[in-house]
């Protein structure tokens, strides 16, 4: 199968779960491409998007020279002279000049510039999209003829929050178009429908980690007493890392031995930065930036408990089940994050770790320093999140569901 993932951004450090399921599809055979607005923006990249040479295939769309211009006449004789250049093959330029049905939109020629960049992919099967932002944009893709693949959208928690800015139209447009949506939990399947997505379209895909790079090892406790504790996340709101930060601060009072390292980046490191020194524990906790997937498993090796204290944030974002939560169980790390999302669909409260609820430091720090006083949990624990993992989450088994489900759709026969 010939297969294009749309992105917003690529290559993304915290985005391993598309990684691998890029790296899975090519070792399975299939030709895979990606189309992304621009690269990230961390300054280091994983081992794998060398080793497949995946920038190679990938196409940036959102460069200057495809941008609309703001100047009017500058806008047209642009176009004029793109239309000239794609003379070839016109029709999905000319189709997104309909002004009848796409309003405003077309005659101011955003839609025409959108259009370009995609013009000559129309050769693959499948379009697969993550994010449901992108998913529109396939489906505007689709309906001026740009693209002509089975449309597959993979949901990451944006289904349950609609009422943000980028989603006032919602997914309307997705719905009537695409061809199958694919959250990955119960929770926002739920929220699809809602949203209007014919049930029919909908089949629950989780994402999954590779178990051959994390090796289960049973935590128990050191013989200095030290615990170490650790997150890995993007420093935004939706990951609560400030509630885990006061919830560490408080049981430090009580236990001196344990450290808190973050790993990941983000436009909140100054805030959290400022939160840490104010509660003078400085010396306790720290944030280190971005890691190369290959260091995140080593520092992952080294820690005790994982803390993942997810939260709505005020825009309404949400998670869809944090990677770093798979990836920490299946190295036998026991974890503390919150009911939130689909996050209860892989944590099972008190058996692979604990669960508490959103923005509560208070209850973060009292099953914190549970977990801290009884260490003879922490192998019991791991051992039920790895074998959780296993049977629910292990991208091996996930890919190759993926591509029977390519198969069927393409084959029309999802039933």
């Amino acid at each position: 199968m010939k297969i294009a993932f749309l992105l917003f951004h690529w290559p993304v450090l915290s985005e391993t779960f598309i990684m691998n399921q890029i790296t899975g599809l090519l070792d399975r055979g299939h030709d895979v491409d990606t189309y992304a607005i621009s690269p990230g923006r961390e300054p280091v990249v994983h081992e794998d998007i060398e080793a497949y040479r995946l920038l190679e295939r990938t196409f940036y769309y959102g460069n200057s020279s495809q941008r609309l211009p703001a100047n009017k006449f500058v806008r047209v004789a642009k176009a004029i002279g793109l239309l000239i250049k794609h003379a070839g093959d016109p029709l999905p330029l000319l189709r997104s000049l309909n002004i009848f049905k796409f309003g405003r939109m077309a005659s101011s020629l955003g839609i025409f510039y959108t259009v370009v960049p995609f013009l000559g992919a129309d050769k693959y099967d499948i379009v697969h999209c993550h994010f449901g932002p992108n998913g529109n944009l396939a489906a505007l893709l689709k309906d001026v003829g740009a693209i002509k693949g089975k449309i597959v959208v993979a949901f990451h928690g944006e289904a349950g929050y609609v009422g943000e800015k980028r989603h006032e139209k919602g997914f309307a447009p997705l719905f009537e178009k695409g061809d199958l949506m694919l959250p990955m939990s119960e929770r926002e399947k739920q929220s699809l429908i809602k949203l209007g997505c014919p049930p029919q379209k909908i089949v629950v895909h989780r994402m999954g980690v590779d178990l051959s790079k994390f090796a289960f090892v049973p935590r128990r406790p050191r013989g200095d007493g030290a615990v170490h504790l650790l997150t890995v996340a993007r420093l935004v709101e939706k990951k609560g890392i400030e509630y885990a930060i006061k919830a560490v601060a408080k049981v430090a009072q009580r236990h001196p031995q344990i450290t808190y390292s973050v790993v990941g980046d983000g436009p909140l490191r100054a805030e959290l930065a400022s939160l840490i020194e104010s509660l003078s524990v400085d010396g306790k906790i720290k944030l280190l930036g971005w890691r190369r997937q290959e260091e995140i498993v080593e520092f992952m090796k080294g820690a005790d408990i994982l803390l993942a204290p997810s939260v709505t944030s005020a825009d309404g974002d949400q998670e869809g089940i944090p990677v770093a939560l798979m990836e920490a169980m299946a190295q036998g790390l026991p974890v503390l994050s919150t009911w939130h999302s689909g996050i209860p669909e892989l944590v099972q409260d008190g058996q692979s770790g604990f669960l508490v609820p959103e923005r509560d430091a208070e209850a973060l720090a009292d099953r914190l320093e549970y977990l801290v006083e009884h260490p003879k949990l922490w192998a019991e624990m791991g051992k039920a999140g790895r074998d959780y993992v296993e049977k629910h989450y292990n991208i091996n088994t996930l890919n190759d569901r993926l591509i029977q489900l390519y198969q069927r759709l393409l084959a029309g026969d999802l039933s």
